[in-house]
């Protein structure tokens, strides 16, 4: 019997990693204990969007290794299509190890060198999938791995715009991937080309961009500003919306712009206004930030239901 195919809500593609995290708030040169589980800016925006009943396309590869068998069962297990996640037989799946220890900043430790997910290419790229998406969200993450990875995410956003496909994009810059030179180079051939950005207020300074007007002028509708314990702001060269922060304890910082992204994309299929979808990503990001791990918070549609019905501190 054929399955009724379903449409696909979000398309994205990027590199996920295994993430192995210090465990008890203990930095990652002193703990004992790692726990395993996924991290990656492409997959972690992709579980977020599947936990709230959002159908997800994720492209990729991971090694054909334990590694890589690990990041597939928990991308498949959290409801995110993994159809055509390639198996790459020659290059191992990236580790990121880090901690977030109470009171100091967080350690960030990239084993991502010749990894699988850097080696994504448009060959990977199922266009009759993307087609169809509603969405499709990128970051600059994936296009700053390799050649043929940048290759990859132009031909997508490319195919999407000219199929009439929504293009979300956030640069995520990371120094650490690449200087800042090379970041304005690549961000530059690449923001043009998105209908929303999404970017934290530092990343504007790291692009010489002086404000969101500088983005709408290279091609963009809409620009969504993140500022962390402030907030965010939108606009789109006419009208602002603003958006304060959820306020929650900080207990890991690492992965609320994902979350953020998760929940502003999540209003934009439910074609929801933009103040709520300022709200909505806000919450999101509040929940992951308030939990150790990329993904461990993010909330299903009912968590985000009951958030927003229920003033108990305890639902019975």
């Amino acid at each position: 019997m054929t399955g009724v195919r379903v449409s696909t809500d979000v398309v994205t593609l990027g590199e996920t990693m295994l993430l192995l995290l210090a465990v008890d708030g203990l930095s990652s040169s002193q703990t004992p204990t790692f726990v395993a589980s996924i991290a990656g800016a492409e997959a972690n925006v992709a579980c977020g969007l599947s936990r709230l009943g959002h159908h997800v396309t994720m492209f990729g590869r991971v090694g054909a290794d334990p590694s890589g068998r690990r990041v597939r069962a928990r991308l498949q297990g959290e409801g995110v299509d993994i159809e055509h996640l390639v198996t790459d037989p020659e290059r191992g799946t990236g580790l990121l190890l880090r901690d977030a220890p109470a009171g100091r900043p967080v350690t960030v430790e990239y084993h991502r060198s010749n990894s699988a997910g850097a080696a994504l290419h448009p060959d990977d790229l199922r266009m009759e999938v993307l087609r169809d998406a509603r969405v499709l969200h990128v970051t600059g993450l994936s296009a700053v791995l390799s050649d043929s990875a940048f290759a990859a995410v132009e031909l997508a956003m490319d195919t999407a715009r000219q199929s009439g496909v929504h293009v979300s994009f956030d640069p995520n810059v990371r120094l650490r991937l690449a200087d800042a030179v090379t970041w304005r180079d690549l961000m530059a051939r690449l923001i043009p080309k998105a209908d929303t950005v999404l970017i934290g207020d530092t990343e504007m300074l790291t692009l010489e961009l002086p404000d969101p007007q500088a983005c709408l002028a290279a091609g963009p509708t809409t620009v969504v500003v993140k500022r962390g314990a402030d907030g965010a702001y939108a606009t789109d060269g006419t009208r602002s919306w603003h958006q304060p922060a959820r306020p929650v304890p900080v207990v890991d910082p690492v992965g609320a712009g994902d979350a953020f992204a998760a929940g502003w994309l999540s209003a934009h299929v439910d074609e929801l206004p933009i103040s709520e979808r300022l709200k909505r990503a806000c919450t999101v990001a509040s929940l992951v930030v308030a939990t150790r791990g990329d993904i461990e918070g993010l909330p299903t549609r009912q968590e985000l239901t009951d958030l927003g019905t229920s003033g108990a501190d305890v639902l019975r």
